[in-house]
C-alpha cells in the first residue's frame, strides 16, 4: 500500500531513540524527508546513522539539537526544518514522560516540570507549526499520549494527569483545523519494550522490592496478547496517521495497547 508520503517533510520530535524513533524510521521508508530532534547530538548521530543504514545512504534525513521544554529552542526547530526542506507537512509531537511516583511523594516542582515538558511542548510546537502546516496540501499534525487516557497506571500520576490534556488539545484542533484540512489524531500507546517503559520498572522494582523482570511479568500478563508492543508496530501505525492514505481520520485516539484496555469506549 502506497501511504502518499514520498517527499512530504516529517518533524518527529524526542526521536533519537524510543517511540519517536520508530515513527521517523517508518516515515523514512515511506520516502518522506524526516527531520529528527533530540537533546544528545550523539544520540542523534547514532539515530541518523540507523536509519540511512535501513532504509539506505540516500535517505533524506536530517538531526537538531533541540530541549523541547525551551520556547527558543522550539522556534528554531520549526525555522531549522521549513530552511532545510522548504516546507512542513508533517508534525508529531512527543516528549519524554514525567516522572513515576504519587501524589504524596511528587513536589509542586514536579508539577511544574511535567506541565512544561508534556503538555506545553506539544501546544508550542503545534503553534508554531501551523503556519507553515496551513501552506501544505496534505498536513497532519500526530499527538504521542498514552493508553493512561482510558485507564491511569499505577505510579504514573503525572503521566496520567498530563496526557489526558494533551488529548483535550487533540481533539479541540481536530474540531478547529478541519475546515482547512488539516488533520489532528493521537496515538495512546500501551507498554512498549522502550528504555522510557525500562526505567518505570526499575522504579516498580524498588518501590516493591523485586526485580525488573518480575515487574515486567506482572504488566505481560495483563495484556491479552500476552507480549509487550516492539517500538515498530507503533511506528507504523504513526506512519499510517500520518499520511495521505488515512486522509478522512482526524480526531482519532487510536490506543496501541495489545489489547490491554478492557473498556467499550
Amino acid at each position: 500500500m502506497d501511504l502518499g508520503l514520498k517527499d512530504k517533510v516529517a518533524l518527529v520530535v524526542a526521536s533519537s531513540t524510543g517511540l519517536g524513533f520508530a515513527a521517523a524510521l517508518e516515515l523514512a521508508k515511506d520516502g518522506a524527508k524526516v527531520v529528527v530532534c533530540g537533546r544528545s547530538q550523539d544520540s542523534l548521530d547514532t539515530a541518523v546513522a540507523r536509519i540511512k543504514a535501513e532504509v539506505g545512504g540516500d535517505a533524506n534525513v536530517v538531526a537538531f539539537t533541540t530541549d523541547v521544554t525551551d520556547l527558543a529552542q522550539n522556534e528554531k526547530l520549526i525555522a531549522d526544518t521549513v530552511a532545510r526542506f522548504g516546507g512542513l507537512d508533517i508534525l508529531i509531537t512527543n516528549a519524554g514522560g514525567p516522572p513515576g511516583g504519587t501524589f504524596d511523594s511528587l513536589d509542586l516542582d514536579a508539577w511544574d516540570k511535567a506541565y512544561n515538558l508534556t503538555l506545553m511542548s506539544a501546544v508550542r510546537l503545534i503553534k508554531l507549526a501551523l503556519p507553515h502546516l496551513r501552506q501544505s496540501q496534505a498536513a497532519s499534525v500526530l499527538t504521542v499520549t498514552s493508553i493512561s487516557l482510558k485507564q491511569p497506571i499505577a505510579g504514573l500520576l503525572l503521566s496520567n494527569v498530563m496526557r489526558p490534556a494533551v488529548a483535550g488539545v487533540t481533539k479541540t484542533l481536530s474540531q478547529e483545523l478541519g475546515p482547512e484540512n488539516i488533520r489532528v489524531n493521537s496515538i495512546l500507546p500501551g507498554w512498549t519494550a522502550t528504555d522510557r517503559v525500562n526505567h518505570i520498572f526499575e522504579y516498580r522494582a524498588q518501590q516493591n522490592g523485586t526485580d525488573m523482570d518480575t515487574e515486567k511479568g506482572k504488566i505481560t500478563a495483563t495484556i491479552p496478547m500476552g507480549r509487550m508492543a516492539d517500538p515498530a508496530e507503533f511506528g507504523r501505525v504513526a506512519a499510517f496517521l500520518v499520511s495521505p492514505a488515512a486522509s478522512y481520520i482526524t480526531g482519532a485516539m487510536i490506543p496501541v495497547d495489545g489489547g490491554s484496555y478492557a473498556g467499550l469506549l
